[in-house]
């Protein structure tokens, strides 16, 4: 049982699986996890629900629009427990969609997503709104070291779940090197990769 005493624990699409979600629960925390297609009936449910809502059903809203450098942009989130009786997931309490726009050099870029939490009413679409903003901050901070130190962006595995597959075992990866101490990972894969008998016991494989 993972302990987690009330922590809330984000993840992309591919940790939405109800065994993680059932795991969280039972170590005492919450989950916010982003919907993709990995999991099909879920994500059209989802993507239902928030195109043809329910006569009456009235989404919990909230915004919020910011400047980086050159680049606006905004974000806005619907929320609602319209569904957690009906999706039959673990802890399911509220659904999401999320709009983000972006506007660079006259350029518009608009991504859509999909949510889920174990959180209730009680933590309303602001406080949503703020705890997906530092989901993806974390993703793309995450995404950036992988692609500098592991050409992840250069990959040729496209197929299948094989690319969030080799994303996770970089993120893992990228996790030992951080609890050893190391804050410049490609520092790190170049230490290892000349000791590798120093990386096979740090990860419990004698020679």
């Amino acid at each position: 049982m993972l302990p987690l005493g009330g922590r809330l624990v984000s993840g992309d699409a591919l940790y939405c699986q109800r065994e993680l979600c059932r795991q969280i629960l039972e170590g005492g925390g919450h989950y916010l996890l982003i919907v993709k297609a990995n999991q099909p009936a879920l994500y059209r449910d989802i993507e239902l629900f928030f195109a043809e809502p329910p006569f009456g059903e009235r989404f919990a809203t909230a915004e919020q629009r910011g400047r980086h450098g050159d680049r606006r942009e905004e974000r806005r989130i619907w929320a609602s427990d319209g569904l957690k009786g009906y999706l039959h997931w673990p802890g399911l309490e509220q659904v999401m969609k999320i709009e983000r726009k972006a506007e660079r050099k006259g350029k518009l870029e608009c991504e859509v997503r999909y949510a889920i939490t174990s959180q209730g009413r009680a933590v309303g679409p602001v406080q949503l709104l703020a705890q997906v903003r530092g989901h993806w901050s974390i993703e793309n901070r995450l995404h950036y070291v992988r692609d500098v130190s592991f050409g992840e962006d250069g990959s040729q595995v496209r197929k299948g779940a094989a690319p969030q597959v080799m994303a996770a075992l970089r993120n893992a990866v990228i996790a030992i090197l951080r609890r050893q101490g190391w804050t410049n990972i490609a520092a790190g894969l170049r230490h290892y990769a000349w000791q590798p008998g120093e990386a096979l016991r740090l990860l419990g494989i004698s020679q």
